[in-house]
């Protein structure tokens, strides 16, 4: 294989890299020539902040071995770590030992991740500053956010999103009452959570770092003067109602179904939400060995 790029420096190979999704580096820039090979594998800094979001050009491709290889790759120097089909709670261990220094955990319909899992995981994780759980549907109850406030005590941005929001949800705020105890929050983004205006309120009460909140889609939640007073501190806020096309995670328009009795009047909103678009246009490759 011909050297070509031997001649460029490492500094231009990795502001070339850094263009790139880490998963096309994994299965094919350093498969271009000895040069690229040498700085995918060898530099450490390329590999400090991982994002692996998932392509159909992926298909195939193993994404738990392809997530374990760029954590390995960082050599111990991960600070951060994003996943979209890439966890599951053996690799959320793994990571933990791996990446003592991590600091940002944004998981994306990793739903092999577990509520047992993410409880045990977490204790790896004292210095996280920002946890993401957006369409991990097997992460469920309220205690698990208090496992983790107090596992992560630096905890300073935190994102819980669902796929379906139903007002008929019984559990009502039984996340809240865990997130309440993340007392050093200064960003919280909730989509399509269960959240009652007392669930609300008692965040508020108990995050007083807070500075910015997203409640798009808490339908539940009826801002009334009590909880506008709360939130006059607040300094980016976005109600339920707010539109949704800055919105980093492509969202449909809510369908609504009605059922009528003689009672009372049944809605139910279902929306899908499905991952942003992707700047890559190159073609993956299905046998790699990472």
């Amino acid at each position: 294989m011909r050297d070509w790029a031997g001649g460029l420096p490492t500094d231009v190979l990795l502001s070339i890299f850094h263009r790139l999704d880490h998963a096309d580096v994994l299965v094919s820039a350093d498969r271009v020539c000895r040069a690229w090979r040498r700085a995918a594998r060898d530099e450490t800094s390329l590999w400090r902040r991982i994002t692996l979001r998932w392509h159909e050009r992926f298909t195939g491709v193993n994404r738990l071995a392809m997530a374990a290889a760029a954590v390995r790759r960082s050599a111990g120097q991960c600070e951060a770590f994003c996943g979209e089909y890439a966890a599951d709670d053996d690799f959320l261990f793994f990571l933990g030992e791996q990446a003592p220094c991590l600091k940002s955990l944004r998981l994306i319909s990793c739903c092999d991740v577990t509520t047992e899992g993410l409880e045990e995981a977490v204790k790896d994780f004292p210095l996280l500053e920002e946890l993401e759980l957006s369409l991990c549907n097997n992460v469920r109850g309220g205690h698990v956010y208090k496992i983790v406030a107090n596992a992560c005590p630096q905890l300073k941005r935190f994102r819980l999103s669902k796929e379906l929001f139903d007002y008929r949800d019984r559990f009502m705020n039984k996340e809240a009452r865990g997130i309440a105890n993340m007392h050093d929050l200064r960003s919280l983004q909730l989509f399509s959570i269960a959240l009652t205006n007392g669930g609300l309120a008692t965040i508020l009460d108990n995050c007083p770092k807070l500075e910015s909140l997203d409640i798009r889609h808490c339908f539940d939640i009826k801002m009334d003067k009590i909880l506008l007073n709360k939130c006059s501190r607040i300094k980016t806020l976005r109600l339920p109602g707010d539109p949704t096309d800055d919105y980093d995670l492509q969202v449909y328009k809510p369908i609504r179904a009605r059922a009528n009795s003689s009672s009372t009047q049944l809605s139910r909103f279902w929306y899908q939400v499905s991952d942003s678009d992707w700047d890559s246009e190159s073609d993956g490759t299905e046998d790699s060995d990472f």
